[in-house]
């Protein structure tokens, strides 16, 4: 076993989800009972798509020791015959004879490890270690999808002042959530106790669990990648395009200006109420310590308007007897979490779109001027060692010249990438001929044993799978309530929600590329292939039976059908036509959203 490598891929996935919480999270304002979750199903999430190629090359190993194994040798006569049949004549051959199978046996084991065919990888980790491994991973990331996430969403969004009120909110909230997937489960035991080939034990329920999941997360991988196959690339091609980069960025920020206006309002109205409530209360109030614990959440900058405003206005408001009982203040503080929320959101949101505007007119200024020295608008503060490296003069050629034909470069690579997972998509369900070419690639590296070149291909295939479908999870917004914003700007909620995401995508995306390359033997039918620990643990690319009959048909041609549709801008073009606003290139209320963003630049330069 090689323990170097399985140590080295552990902490750098344990490195790697730390770097991203503290990115997108804020460990020191968040609740500690949020942040380990998160990071936990962060880490797992990631350590699967990790050592997923490990457990191909080992797995490979393994067949290649099934398929050169010395065939089974005769059992020798003297073993069958009884030991009182032995006379002094025949003790003679009993002596001979294990001597002859002796040497016959150690010629061939010397033969085969003088100069082995199949040679061990320089990761190899032996099957019941990995097994071991992926059901910690597995049945702990899917406690967490399904159980512990939900509960904390809803426990961090709960109006109660206390821990118990708030868990049992956050259970009373899941209600429809649990009881949903307990229908689902009464259907399935029904539907099993009316099949009279299949009988329900404890082995085949936790296999039933297993395939709904699945089920679930192959739907919506559909979604995720038909999305990111073409989004990702694409995205890459229109960050080379300064010009359109800059309109685009102009029409989002003049856009979420009225959603951030129209939260700033919310957010007003709502501390309204909680300034007459806290001038109208004293501190003697039973209820003084519930309203001093929404003031908490007030930020800074809002809290002193709170304070001078009670100080202007105390005279008028002590005089008053009306007071919210307990189940009104809850009701406030959710009411009050929910919207701080969303004003925080939309903050951020334009913040960052307001910078990217003024680093884009930066490099248009700056990329026509002759002496190549990068000049910004407003200078930002720089470590010294970032000084030091990342001079003006270097910084106008990365930004002017370099990083153009950069993006170009990699746009085309992921566009060859995305043809390729198309492809294998489309064609990994036909066995004669091989037409996935994901296959093609690990089955040469198989036959020539060459287990380093095969987990460098495992590893470039899952992590264009994954750039794909968690590039769509970083950068959706569902209705207002999730978005991941870096520097610190992630709310809880928004955590937690994409740490469900994870755990619930990652086994499914990887059972799918187990099927693109051909090492699920539910995929290619093939009884003499050796598992994969990761499916001996986790199951196979197989979904409910009702379903499964017509699914290597619907599968590819949705994720087709899903990439054309975004490369046609199907989805915006309808959202559109609606009423929504949408970035849709000569239309008139684009170029309105546009020129008053523009509008607002000129405001910001001239301050």
């Amino acid at each position: 076993m090689s323990v170097g490598p399985l140590t080295v891929e552990i902490v750098f996935t344990f490195c790697l989800s730390a770097i991203l919480l503290y990115k997108y999270g804020n460990w020191k304002k968040h609740h500690v009972f949020v942040t380990i979750p998160v990071l936990i199903a962060w880490y797992f999430s990631f350590t699967i798509i990790v050592m997923l190629p490990m457990d191909v090359s080992s797995t490979s190993y393994r067949q290649c020791l099934k398929e050169n194994s010395p065939p089974p040798l005769p059992t020798p006569a003297w073993e069958n015959t009884p030991v009182e049949n032995f006379t002094s004549n025949a003790n003679e051959t009993w002596v001979s004879s294990p001597f002859r199978v002796s040497s016959r046996s150690t010629a061939l084991e010397t033969e085969l490890f003088d100069d082995p065919v199949c040679k061990e990888p320089w990761s190899y980790i032996p099957n019941n270690s990995l097994r071991n491994l992926w059901r910690i991973v597995y049945w702990t990331s899917q406690c967490l999808t399904w159980l512990i996430l939900p509960l904390m969403q809803s426990y961090s969004q709960a109006g109660d002042f206390t821990v118990a009120g708030k868990l049992r909110s956050a259970i009373i909230d899941n209600a429809i959530y649990y009881g949903s997937y307990l229908l689902i489960f009464i259907v399935l035991l029904f539907y099993i106790a009316a099949s009279p080939n299949l009988h329900v034990n404890g082995p085949k329920l936790k296999v039933i669990c297993i395939t709904t999941s699945n089920t679930w997360g192959l739907f919506l991988l559909v979604l995720l990648l038909g999305y990111g196959l073409v989004e990702v690339p694409r995205t890459c091609w229109n960050l080379a395009k300064r010009g359109f980069m800059l309109n685009y960025t102009y029409f989002k920020a003049s856009k979420l200006y009225l959603e951030k206006c129209e939260a700033e309002d919310a957010l007003e109205d709502m501390l309204e109420d909680i300034k007459k409530i806290s001038d109208n209360m004293g501190t003697s109030h039973p209820l003084r310590k519930n309203v001093d614990t929404i003031l908490t959440k007030v930020p800074d900058e809002i809290l002193n308007t709170v304070n001078s405003y009670n100080s202007a206005n105390r005279g008028q408001s002590e005089h008053s007897n009306t007071f919210p009982s307990e189940k009104s203040l809850i009701r406030i503080h959710r009411q009050f979490k929910k919207t701080l929320r969303i004003c925080h959101r939309t903050r951020t949101q334009w913040n960052i779109l307001v910078n990217s505007a003024i680093d884009l007119e930066d490099v248009a200024r700056n990329e026509i001027s002759n002496d190549r020295y990068f000049k910004p608008s407003f200078h930002k503060s720089h470590s010294y060692w970032i000084r030091l490296f990342y001079t003006p003069s270097l910084e106008w050629y990365w930004k002017c010249l370099i990083r153009v034909w950069t993006l170009r470069v990699l746009s085309i690579v992921f566009t060859i990438l995305t043809v390729f997972v198309v492809w294998s998509e489309v064609t990994f369900f036909n066995k004669k001929p091989v037409l996935s070419l994901f296959a093609v690639f690990v089955d040469l590296a198989k036959r020539n044993y060459d287990y380093f070149y095969m987990e460098v291909v495992c590893c470039l295939i899952i992590a264009y799978l994954c750039i794909c479908a968690y590039y769509t999870i970083f950068k959706i917004r569902i209705l207002n309530f999730y978005y991941l914003a870096p520097h610190h700007q992630t709310d809880e909620y928004s955590l937690i929600f994409s740490g469900m995401l994870l755990c619930r995508l990652t086994p499914p995306l990887c059972l799918n590329f187990l099927g693109l390359v051909h090492l699920d033997s539910h995929v290619t039918s093939d009884p003499n292939i050796v598992e994969t620990s990761y499916t001996q643990i986790m199951g196979h690319m197989d979904v409910i039976s009702f379903i499964s009959n017509g699914f290597n048909i619907y599968f590819p041609i949705g994720i087709l059908v899903l990439c054309l549709a975004t490369y046609f801008h199907v989805g915006s073009r309808f959202l559109h036509v609606i009423g929504f606003q949408q970035f849709v290139g000569d239309d008139e209320m684009t170029n309105d959203l546009i020129d008053e963003e523009i509008g607002r630049a000129s405001c910001r330069e001239r301050v």
